[in-house]
């Protein structure tokens, strides 16, 4: 995109698309760096997200803009403040979650068709679904597609472990007693609700832990307050549902837990969910872990199917003997800081977010 806009002029000419207002945020500022060196020559970022709006009334300038899909729609049909005449390329970022969920995909439709009919369109994800595909081969139709194979998805630099619970209670129980071993920079815990992160936030702080709470529930200046504090090092762990799932990027996470496993509306495993999860460790070269946890019979084959899915064999930790476990995770770490190129967290190396791709 930074070589297709025309600097001469301020009308927006790029469109990017993300699901959530923190991956947007993000985005902005990856585009900015990379076109640092074309500030000086009249390049602006623009940010389509609640909060960073331009008064009503005053366009949004910027060759590039970056924002979430209702957002966006909102600027061009209801408040006129986006002008897309110029538009040359939309890209959809995490695009098979944003096509799949109903009101997303159909707000990402409805931004299209307002679109000059000459835009390119590019469609990003780590995966594509087979029933995503369809939708958007509609979207994106006689598109140019750059994908690998399932088995080449997950990441080799990150090790996946699991501890097998007796009950969602001792979950807990084991979630402290490991946080009570491992002194981990950074790491990021899923869950499945509200409730839960809530839960688990109120009794690690009590247990002396720095940690947040990130979910759809928050508004976006409170959203905002958490992720700084955790991309800051204020908070060392950040609990969340999927709405952190994909595309975030914080350096220092060496850890992700699943402490519920991820599964479709039908209780099935959710295997894009699986990988676009513990992929926010182990980035661009850099070592990382993922610990899952299971507590039943549904959890267990959860777990198993999707480790079948990506053809990876799980190491097993065994809660009755945590002197064992510590020493394991450690040598664990250590193996998988040499065996990563640019493993020493200097960002060389092979991605850790392979990446599929669309482009018409």
């Amino acid at each position: 995109m930074l070589s297709r806009v025309d600097l001469s002029t301020k009308q927006p000419q790029c469109l990017v698309l993300a699901p959530t207002r923190e991956l947007a945020k993000q985005i902005a500022g990856v585009a900015s760096v990379m076109g640092a060196f074309l500030e000086d020559k009249g390049l602006t970022i623009a940010e389509a997200i609640p909060q960073n709006l331009p008064p009503r009334g005053q366009p949004l300038q910027g060759q590039i803009v970056v924002g979430t899909p209702g957002t966006v729609m909102d600027l061009i049909q209801r408040r006129r403040q986006l002008d897309v005449r110029a538009m040359k390329v939309l890209t959809l970022d995490e695009a098979d979650n944003m096509l799949d969920m109903q009101g997303m995909g159909d707000q990402c439709k409805r931004v299209k068709v307002m679109l000059p009919p000459s835009v390119q369109v590019v469609l990003f994800s780590a995966t594509f679904p087979a029933q995503v595909l369809d939708f958007a081969a509609l979207f994106a139709p006689k598109a140019n597609q750059i994908t690998l194979e399932v088995e080449k998805l997950t990441v080799k630099g990150i090790k996946q472990m699991y501890l097998d619970c007796n009950s969602d209670e001792d979950k807990y129980n084991a979630l402290v007693k490991f946080y009570g071993l491992m002194t981990i920079a950074s790491s990021i815990i899923f869950v499945h609700r509200r409730d839960t992160a809530a839960e688990i936030e109120r009794r690690m702080t009590a247990e002396g832990h720095k940690v947040a709470s990130l979910t759809g529930a928050l508004e976006g200046a409170q959203r905002d307050d958490v992720f700084n504090r955790f991309r800051s090092g204020e908070a060392k762990v950040l609990i969340t549902t999927n709405v952190l799932a994909r595309g975030i990027d914080v350096q220092t996470v060496t850890m992700v837990i699943n402490y519920d496993i991820p599964e479709t509306l039908s209780h099935q495993p959710d295997y894009e969910t699986y990988l676009h999860r513990i992929g926010r460790t182990g980035r661009f070269g850099r070592t990382g872990a993922a610990l899952s946890f299971v507590h039943d019979k549904r959890s267990w084959m959860q777990l198993m199917d999707i480790c079948k899915h990506f053809g990876v064999e799980p190491t097993k930790l065994d809660t009755t003997d945590w002197d064992q476990v510590e020493k394991m995770l450690k040598n664990i770490m250590k193996n998988a800081r040499n065996a990563v190129p640019g493993g020493g967290g200097d960002g060389k190396g092979s991605t850790a977010g392979p990446e599929e791709g669309m482009a018409d």
